[in-house]
């Protein structure tokens, strides 16, 4: 374990954080002279449970981040070729790295199981810099989605500097301040596109999962432009600033339905359906 930890490079995060501190101040004064941006206050009580939440998650999933590096180690011991931390590599870490986000975020709003480790990112009303700090604390299956990659030959020094750089970089896209940003709106993920993801609009839902590129989108047809102003949320908000109830909500939701489930075939399918799967006789008493 110790030579683990050893090898493990420092969490590109933690040397971006005065940025992030600057930054939310900064807007945060800013929105609050505008009385906020599109019509949005600014809530001091929903920025509190965000941050609360991203001070769980760096707890969380950093103590997962040994799980995960330790796994990615392993793995290269049987990877096809080993893939040089040169220039090159680092584009071909990156690309690939948001590859594999793309197709883990659009499973954890594919796949209720995952969505109930995902759904917290989105229960916000509001969307300002505060809103990327709402980080989940159950999303441990990214593993599983990266794993791959460890095969395919980057190490896993590279996989995790190549996660930190992905997340460092999508702090910027949670906000209302920044407009479009002209062609590159045509391959970037950018506040716009990302304003369209934290939409309840019917048009919006389950779209723009990219993480630094919108190519993925636009590829495999999950691509919405943003047109009309998003609504904030989801389809049925839960209304709380409490970090707890934040983070587990749709985790008790799921227990309670597999429960109640008629057969271990239903109880699956609560898990493993789309969030909002019921069977026919619930949802025809609805």
């Amino acid at each position: 374990m110790t030579n683990l930890l050893a090898a493990m490079p420092p969490d590109p995060t933690l040397y971006a954080t005065p940025f992030f501190v600057v930054t939310l101040i900064a807007e945060a004064l800013l929105l609050r002279r505008w009385k906020g941006a599109r019509g949005h206050p600014y809530e001091l009580r929903d920025a509190s449970a965000s941050l609360a939440m991203g001070l769980g998650s760096l707890a969380v999933i950093g103590a997962w981040n040994v799980v995960s590096f330790a796994v990615y180690a392993w793995l290269n011991t049987f990877r096809l070729c080993s893939i040089p931390p040169s220039p090159l590599g680092w584009i071909a870490v990156m690309v690939a790295w948001d590859f594999a986000y793309y197709w883990d975020h659009r499973f954890s709003h594919e796949i209720r199981l995952f969505w109930a480790a995902h759904v917290n990112h989105h229960s916000s009303r509001a969307y300002n810099l505060s809103t990327a700090l709402r980080q989940p604390w159950t999303a441990l299956q990214t593993t599983l989605f990266v794993a791959p990659l460890a095969l395919l030959g980057f190490s896993a020094e590279m996989l995790y500097l190549a996660w930190g750089f992905n997340l460092i970089y999508q702090y910027w896209v949670h906000t209302e301040v920044v407009g479009r940003l002209g062609p590159l709106e045509w391959v970037l993920n950018t506040p716009s596109h990302h304003r369209v993801h934290h939409g309840a609009n019917p048009q919006y839902l389950d779209k723009n999962y990219g993480g630094i590129l919108i190519l993925w989108d636009r590829l495999f047809g999950t691509f919405a432009p943003e047109i009309e102003p998003p609504v904030y949320g989801l389809t049925k908000n839960i209304d709380t600033y409490n970090p707890l109830r934040i983070a587990f909500h749709e985790w008790i939701a799921l227990a309670r339905d597999m429960a109640g489930a008629a057969s271990l075939g239903e109880a699956l399918r609560y898990a493993l359906a789309r969030p909002g799967w019921a069977p026919a006789r619930d949802r025809t008493a609805n």
